[in-house]
């Protein structure tokens, strides 16, 4: 089995920085934690990308919550989507829900649209959908979309882990919409990694994990380390 993905949250450039010393495969770029995450200013993205070399996913996300707003809010966050695009940014992350509890396609396929084919995560909204596995079969044929970020649950992990186990025996499958890597996070917690890796999951996001001393500190290096440390002591072999 292959080396484990492990993303970090990274609000700023020190984020970004610790984080890559200690280990992490890729940055998922936010802003405004109080509000689960939001997109990031071009200038941050910008001093962010020249700091690091690892891959960055970039949030697309205006307002706290799983819906997209307005029309004119959707189309502020596109435009947002292409100048970020053209600033440099190749990997994003976004997901939207209507209200019956499935994915606001409209306003994915217009973001997909907007970052013209770049790679992206449809994040924890799939853990508040009405149906997962419609959710899924109604995304299968975005152009993009190559993770999902999911806890399994609304919860976080520890209630998702039967789920999580089996979609990814679903995606080794290789069923319709199950495709995509299954990138764990939302209580993600280093005991629970035997299980998911025993199920074969590779991917892996920590955000508060990384602050010891919470969201008001910094990502410090060292937390990061003890991830990457416990990550490839799990790999299999053979």
């Amino acid at each position: 089995m292959s080396r484990p993905i492990l993303e970090v949250i990274a609000l700023d450039v020190a984020d970004a920085i610790a984080a890559q010393a200690g280990g992490a495969d890729r940055l998922e770029l936010v802003t405004d934690m109080a509000a689960d995450g939001l997109t990031p200013t071009l200038d941050g993205f910008t001093a962010i990308r020249s700091a690091v070399d690892i891959p960055l996913r970039v949030m697309l996300r205006a307002t706290d919550g799983f819906a997209a707003g307005t029309a004119e809010q959707v189309a502020a966050l596109c435009a947002s989507a292409r100048e970020l695009r053209a600033a440099g940014a190749d990997q994003f992350v976004f997901g939207f829900l209507n209200d019956a509890g499935q994915p606001d396609l409209a306003t994915v396929r217009a973001l997909a649209e907007a970052v013209e084919g770049a790679p992206w995560t449809f994040h924890r909204a799939i853990d508040r959908a009405a149906d997962r596995d419609l959710a899924r079969k109604r995304l299968l044929d975005l152009p993009g979309l190559d993770t999902y970020l999911t806890a399994g649950a609304a919860d976080g992990v520890t209630a998702g882990l039967p789920v999580l186990v089996a979609e990814a025996a679903r995606g080794a499958a290789a069923e319709p919409g199950y495709e995509p890597t299954i990138l764990v996070g939302g209580g993600l917690h280093l005991d629970h990694l035997p299980e998911l890796r025993a199920a074969g999951i590779n991917a892996f996001h920590i955000g508060g994990a990384a602050r010891p001393q919470g969201w008001s500190g910094p990502v410090e290096a060292e937390a990061v380390a003890g991830w990457r440390a416990a990550l490839d002591a799990s790999v299999r072999v053979g």
